[in-house]
């Protein structure tokens, strides 16, 4: 058909134009990607291209919007077509599928999600949200042999997490073991590349597509979700030592904003060039701990950060500090303590134990809501990437393989900050019990006899 940018934007037809006979789609939510798949099917069912296209998806009601689209990609190109309704393939099995049949004798499919559907099949296959199927090594291992005779194969799916064979499939693909082609699509490229203009008819500005994204963010109950269905971000809750549900749940507005009058604990993690330098400031009050500083320095001299770093030490509500002093901080660390008293000032030396003591002791803090943060994507992202690794002989390391901006410096400067909380017992204090006459202290000393105690002996 002619004209089809008419109809689809950037992104679907860099999908349409690929002809690939394996594709898989890496995409957000309600961006039109089924139904640009529905007119590439309806276009390969018109020229014969394919004896039948068998599609399934994760719900019924998905099924039945694809053959929707279907419809009326029919009528579009003047095909001849009839809908045959939901046709039993197999009563035995329960296996049933909503069809349209064109006059050449192609049909197009919209199976159940039952694996078995896919039995004794041939042609074109298209796997919808295929990472949601309750079944994917079974629906993998009957689907596949369909497209045996040369046939193509499209998968297309949101994210759900890193056990799943779609994820699997897909970091295949990046690291060159599967030679499929691969799109990706997160919401922010949709948009940019005119979404949301659809959506509301006409040209939108920057800013209405800023505020359009933000909207749909803050319509997700948590990151996890946001990441996933969006923004084509795996997430494995299961692998996380600190989840989003226990991040957002201690995440609270306004926390920088409000004037220190507790006990404050500082917490730094150095870098330079690589990595991030992190300052991050706790005021304890009772058992809660609330953020008050949060200082991020992206490859800033060692003179800067010195200079940072003792202003905030020189608060008059600072009661400890404890400082990363490995490798590049040592020096930064060391200085701090000369100034202001190794008793303020703890260099602290990362070992795989100490971290280990570290990490537990701030996920307690998350786990009993007793320490509170910025609700920030930053923030949220670095504590949610560190991930508890234990290696094959048995020892326990943290460290994170997600794409952040830093090394999980801020987890490890609010660990720092955390531990300083835990390992101080406050300034030593000097209580006087008032003064005395001395005249009164030494009221009978020169009167002293041997004879006063000869009663004793």
């Amino acid at each position: 058909m002619k004209n089809e940018r008419k109809y689809f934007l950037p992104y679907q037809m860099r999908w349409l134009k690929d002809n690939s006979t394996i594709k898989i789609w890496e995409k957000s939510r309600r961006i039109g990607a089924t139904y640009v798949q529905s007119y590439e099917d309806v276009r390969d069912a018109i020229v014969k291209k394919v004896p039948s296209v068998w599609f399934s998806s994760a719900d019924e009601s998905a099924a039945k919007e694809y053959i929707e689209y279907a419809e009326q990609w029919a009528k579009l190109f003047n095909a001849a077509a009839k809908y045959l309704g939901q046709v039993v393939l197999d009563s035995d099995r329960d296996i049933k599928t909503f069809s349209i049949e064109f006059t050449n004798g192609v049909r197009i499919n919209a199976l159940s999600s039952n694996p078995k559907a896919f039995r004794s099949k041939g042609g074109k296959v298209v796997l919808d949200e295929f990472a949601w199927h309750e079944q994917q090594e079974r629906l993998w291992a009957a689907a596949r042999p369909c497209i045996t005779w040369g046939y193509p194969m499209r998968i297309l799916s949101t994210h759900n997490g890193k056990s799943c064979r779609y994820y699997k499939f897909i970091e295949d693909i990046k690291r060159g073991q599967l030679d499929w082609s691969l799109h990706t699509t997160p919401i922010q490229l949709a948009v940019k590349e005119g979404l949301v203009d659809k959506i509301t008819g006409r040209k939108a500005t920057e800013k209405e597509k800023e505020e359009w994204i933000e909207e749909q963010r803050k319509s997700c109950v948590d990151a996890h979700t946001w990441l996933q269905e969006y923004c084509c971000v795996p997430v494995d809750e299961t692998s996380a030592f600190l989840t989003y549900e226990m991040i957002q749940s201690c995440e609270r507005d306004n926390l920088l904003d409000e004037e220190i009058k507790g006990d404050l604990y500082i917490g730094m993690d150095i870098g330079r060039k690589k990595d991030l330098s992190v300052i991050w400031g706790l005021e304890k009050l009772g058992t809660s701990k609330f953020t008050r500083i949060y200082k991020v320095l992206e490859k800033a001299p060692f003179k800067y950060q010195r200079e940072v770093l003792f202003k905030i030490l020189k608060h008059q509500k600072l009661r400890r500090a404890c400082i990363d002093a490995t490798g590049l901080g040592m020096q930064l660390a060391e200085e701090a303590q000369d100034y202001f008293g190794k008793y303020t000032v703890e260099a602290i030396t990362f070992t795989n134990p100490l971290k280990e003591e570290l990490a537990y002791n701030l996920r307690i803090a998350f786990e009993d809501k007793l320490v509170f943060i910025p609700p920030t994507l930053e923030v949220r992202e670095d504590l949610h990437s560190v991930k508890k690794i234990t290696s094959a002989s048995g020892n326990i390391r943290f460290d994170t393989t997600e794409k952040t901006d830093s090394h999980a410096d801020r987890f490890w400067a609010l660990a720092l900050s955390n531990y300083a909380s835990l390992n101080s017992s406050g300034d030593i204090q000097v209580v006087s019990r008032g003064k005395r006459k001395m005249t009164e202290l030494t009221k009978g000393y020169m009167n002293f006899s041997p004879r006063s105690f000869k009663h004793l002996f």
